[in-house]
């Protein structure tokens, strides 16, 4: 198998990864809590048409005049191998954060009927591992593109997620009081120990 089959193949493997996560993702919002308070339309909007518009950069064959094409990293077996297993990790760090969240879940940003305070499994690192997750198995899927947008397009997945994040701690916050400001006081929002 020549380097342009196995980079080919590494390719392909990253579109099955995220397609098996979206697949997981929406098979598992079937059983959730039922709403309290749900962010806006408008609020909900200013976070996942970045993230869209992100996802679309790192996966379309290439980019309308072929905007920001230049690589920032070699194509090389292993920096894609190295992607590869970035985007597992990624999406796998966001899933075992999804089955410790349970039925408190939503994809929009919201309080639950009873919601509780999830401290346990990946919570005990960081207080937005499925973020995390999520921005992991971007900059794994950025490296496998190897060109420049890739990398924007982790930026601005970042700044969608972190916009997001905030507006989460907020309401967070506000449900729970002195037992969140504790959490978030003891916990690292996306990077153990750093962020």
């Amino acid at each position: 198998m020549g380097q342009a089959a196995i980079m080919s193949a590494l390719g392909s493997v990253v579109t099955g990864l995220w397609v098996a996560w979206m697949l997981y993702w929406w098979a598992s919002s079937r059983n959730v809590k039922a709403t309290r308070r749900q962010e806006s339309t408008a609020s909900r909007a200013a976070h996942l048409i970045p993230l869209g518009f992100a996802l679309w950069m790192i996966a379309a064959p290439r980019l309308p005049g072929n905007f920001l094409g230049g690589r920032f990293i070699a194509a090389t077996p292993l920096a894609m191998m190295f992607g590869v297993a970035l985007v597992a990790a990624g999406l796998a760090f966001s899933v075992w954060a999804r089955i410790y969240l349970g039925r408190n879940w939503s994809a929009t940003v919201t309080l639950k009927e009873d919601h509780e305070l999830v401290r346990t499994g990946p919570y005990r690192f960081v207080r937005h591992p499925i973020y995390t997750g999520i921005l992991v198995a971007f900059a794994g899927s950025a490296l496998v593109r190897g060109e420049w947008r890739a990398a924007l397009a982790f930026v601005i997945a970042f700044a969608a997620l972190w916009r997001k994040l905030r507006l989460e701690e907020r309401w967070l916050e506000e449900n729970f009081g002195e037992a969140y400001a504790r959490y978030r006081a003891e916990v690292a929002a996306l990077i153990p120990f750093v962020l």
